[in-house]
């Protein structure tokens, strides 16, 4: 299983990525709201500013403090490590 390091030493499995978002739009904000509400948020933050969204194949919405270009070149550039070794 491949995992992305989302920041701060937290991880997530990268196939159950659906998609990388910046929390900054108002039906993202709805989204997240929403989510947390219904038990569905795990804040992987470590109490700093909410940088990116990324949400899951389960509906369940992670927050990450990370930058979601960050995150993405993370979860992009994996395979290529695995192939050097």
């Amino acid at each position: 299983m491949k995992l992305v390091n989302i920041g701060y030493g937290n991880v997530i499995a990268a196939n159950r990525i659906v998609a990388i978002i910046s929390p900054e739009s108002a039906p993202i904000k709805r989204l997240i709201q929403e989510a947390k509400d219904n038990g569905r948020v795990i804040d992987a933050t470590c109490g700093r500013k909410t940088r990116a969204v990324i949400i899951t194949d389960s509906e369940h919405i992670v927050l990450s403090s990370v930058q979601p270009e960050t995150v993405a070149g993370r979860y992009e550039e994996e395979p290529n490590k695995k192939e050097e070794l």
